[in-house]
């Protein structure tokens, strides 16, 4: 899941968003995902499958799984 912090993060900054902004935005918490961006813990696939669509890409490539 290394993969998904780096694409969690890459996300927001590219939509010029803070942590706080995003958890607004989606309804998560700013801990969760500072956690996440931070590696210490992994979403759930809900988190996973709402961070895809608020994003626009797909779940495999917010997870790593490809580059597209």
């Amino acid at each position: 899941m290394n993969k998904f912090a780096e694409r969690l993060k890459e996300l927001r900054i590219e939509k010029g968003l803070s942590q706080a902004q995003l958890a607004k935005a989606t309804g998560i918490s700013v801990r969760a995902i500072g956690m996440w961006e931070g590696k210490q813990r992994t979403p759930n696939i809900e988190a996973i499958i709402l961070l895809a669509k608020f994003f626009e890409v797909t779940s495999d490539y917010l997870i790593g799984m490809s580059d597209y």
